[in-house]
């Protein structure tokens, strides 16, 4: 049967998905390079994939040498593969939050295409790749927007399934299509990956009456490709490391969802000013008046000129049931992270593409679709654009700005120390091939509750204590490690020397308003008072 919305849409030219995707991979790549990595957030997760491409270990994510099991490895894989080809760059180290929001975007707007109209399809992918809060997410190297692409996949590819299922249409292919991202969102950042597409996908069923629709959750096929996909990497990790279990999946997961010890705690409504805010100016059109005579075109514009009035009654039925899933999505999602205490503005992106629909579909039923949404839509984009650049040039940590003088490079053989403090970006900039050292009052770190770099540091030598031992430095040791003729590049904050008398003797090669790197020569003879303050100057006669 030939859809009713055929003769509607003949004016509405449909991109190839193929070229949809290049365009959007240009528009999120276009300022990827433009910054420098922020801290601590794209430094250790950029550093954690370079790692893991310097050593070869792709089995382990490793923090300074220490497995790192905050989260899965997929967005290490992907980093770790682009920077492969291209070295260090920055728009490597993002390249995985790039496809996620890619994936996203062209998910939606398939699915759109297939249960909405056109239309709606095109507007709905413009307004989501032009959000700020979206196009910013896509440009940032941490794991929320690869496993809200995953997430957004899932619930998509699950409801087109049901969808088609119910039409006697071919949805195999989408539910397995399903259950390959939910073991991609499981390897992205874990159980999250899996569970919040799972209760958006239950809350639609109920809420349209498909109570039969939930034995697709029971598919073996389904389970067989998330078992063959993830369950590798898990089982590995729990064979190798038999804490690994409690710490990614209690610790990781249940108790950093039910505990307030963490950071950032915000009240239940936080979520709603930042996506109200981080939308704008797209999310001004939810403020629009809605007149009767409007609503009552909109839920008929796609069915004026229908050859009968079942097809006509079963369309209706459909966009119902898609305002119903986008609706449940976007609640959901909102929900659950407005839960738990400790709240980052990243959680909430699988939100994003919903409401871009309902977005979307308001502009549609204001019959706007002329100056005013092009006009929305270029502002949007600058916005997007200046966001980028305003960050570029007042966000720029210590670490990152800490470059050594042209001529210079850590030489093989040479180590790097920091004192009191870790530049997650250095081991990045500086292209660093082994672990750095790290000296600081570490049995005071293993006590502290606060979630910070020594915490994860610390978290991660328990994993392997005897790597932990050489790399994680008590001050005591300081001497016995440096009091060797090897040299040592020594990093810290730029009023150590205060503290630390003996950096005096070493030579300043970097320095800026945070942070200063010294060259230390180290004792030729071993001499355990290499580290001793400088004898002061006799005065003159």
């Amino acid at each position: 049967m030939i859809p009713p919305l055929a003769a509607r849409q003949s004016r509405w030219n449909a991109p190839n998905p193929t070229w949809l995707l290049a365009a959007l991979l240009a528009w999120l790549l276009a300022t990827a390079w433009a910054r420098p990595l922020m801290s601590p957030d794209e430094g250790r997760y950029g550093g954690v994939a370079l790692a893991m491409l310097h050593s070869g270990d792709w089995l382990v994510p490793r923090l300074d040498g220490l497995p790192f099991f905050h989260k899965p490895p997929l967005f290490y894989w992907i980093g770790a593969a682009a920077m492969s080809v291209t070295g260090p760059v920055e728009w490597a180290a993002r390249l995985p939050s790039v496809l996620g929001a890619s994936a996203a975007a062209v998910a939606l707007y398939l699915f759109l295409r297939r249960w909405s109209n056109e239309r709606v399809a095109l507007l709905s992918a413009l307004v989501l790749v032009t959000t700020p809060f979206f196009f910013i997410g896509a440009q940032f190297a941490n794991l929320d927007m690869l496993v809200a692409g995953c997430i957004s996949c899932t619930v998509l590819l699950g409801a087109g399934a049901v969808l088609a299922r119910e039409r006697g249409e071919p949805w195999r292919a989408l539910l397995a299509g399903a259950w390959l991202f939910a073991a991609a969102g499981l390897l992205a950042k874990g159980l999250i990956g899996l569970v919040l597409p799972a209760m958006v996908i239950v809350a639609w069923c109920a809420a349209t009456r498909r109570p039969a629709a939930l034995k697709l959750a029971l598919w073996l096929p389904g389970w067989a490709v998330l078992l063959a996909v993830a369950g590798p990497w898990f089982v590995a990790m729990q064979m190798k490391y038999p804490e690994f279990f409690d710490y990614f999946v209690v610790t990781q997961h249940f108790r950093r969802f039910a505990s307030s010890g963490f950071n950032n705690e915000h009240g239940f409504w936080f979520y709603l000013p930042v996506i109200a805010g981080l939308t704008l100016p797209w999310f001004a059109w939810v403020l629009v008046p809605q007149g009767k005579s409007a609503a009552r075109a909109a839920s008929k514009e796609s069915t004026e000129g229908s050859e009968a009035e079942a097809d006509a009654l079963r369309h209706r039925r459909l966009l119902r049931d898609v305002d119903w899933l986008m609706v449940i999505w976007l609640v959901v999602v909102v929900v659950f992270f407005s839960l738990p205490r400790s709240k980052l503005v990243g959680y909430v992106l699988p939100a994003l593409p919903p409401l871009a629909y309902l977005i979307a579909r308001r502009v549609c039923a204001a019959r706007a679709l002329g100056l005013k949404v092009r006009a929305t839509a270029m502002g949007s984009a600058a916005v997007c654009v200046a966001c980028v650049f305003a960050v570029a040039a007042y966000q720029q940590p210590p670490g990152t700005r800490l470059r050594l003088p042209p001529g210079q490079a850590v030489a093989p053989g040479e180590r790097v120390l920091m004192l009191d403090s870790y530049y997650y970006e250095i081991p990045f900039y500086w292209n660093l091939r082994e672990p750095v050292l790290v000296s600081d009052d570490w049995q005071a770190a293993a006590r502290d509750p606060r979630d910070n770099w020594r915490k994860e540091m610390s978290d991660a030598g328990r994993f392997e204590p005897a790597r932990a031992a050489a790399t994680l430095l008590q001050r005591t040791r300081l001497a016995a490690t440096l009091c060797v003729p090897r040299t040592t590049w020594i990093v810290g904050p730029n009023t150590a020397h205060l503290a630390n008398p003996w950096l005096l003797k070493a030579q300043l090669v970097a320095v800026n308003d945070g942070a200063a790197a010294w060259r230390f020569a180290g004792s030729a003879t071993s001499d355990m008072h290499c580290l001793d303050a400088p004898a002061a100057a006799a005065p003159s006669d």
